[in-house]
């Protein structure tokens, strides 16, 4: 793949990203900040880096399937792997202006 289509399919699963929302709060997990990282290998397997709002978030359990299973969804994607993190620990400072916008707090 060509650096322009590793490109291309990382702003694909960051469009599925921007899908999923947080059950608590109503903003998408990518613009809440909870997104740490994607990568994708020559083999189109996709590892995302997350983290929760908090450790007892009550979606952790369900949410990291849910990134997982919709981004199996695009067609160039082979797997998906999602690990949960908490370093550095998830605070308001990570959100997007528009997620804090939506928010109130700008």
């Amino acid at each position: 793949m060509t650096e322009n289509e590793v490109q291309n399919l990382g702003d694909k699963i960051i469009g599925v990203l921007k899908e999923i929302y947080d059950p608590e709060i109503p903003v998408d997990i990518y613009e809440l900040g909870l997104i740490y990282d994607v990568l994708v290998n020559e083999d189109n397997e996709a590892k995302i880096l997350m983290t929760l709002t908090s450790p007892n978030c009550p979606v952790a359990e369900t949410l990291p399937v849910e990134v997982e299973e919709k981004v199996k969804t695009l067609p160039e994607i082979k797997n998906a792997e999602v690990e949960i993190t908490f370093d550095p620990p998830w605070s308001q400072d990570l959100m997007s202006e528009e997620a804090k916008l939506e928010l109130g707090f700008l």
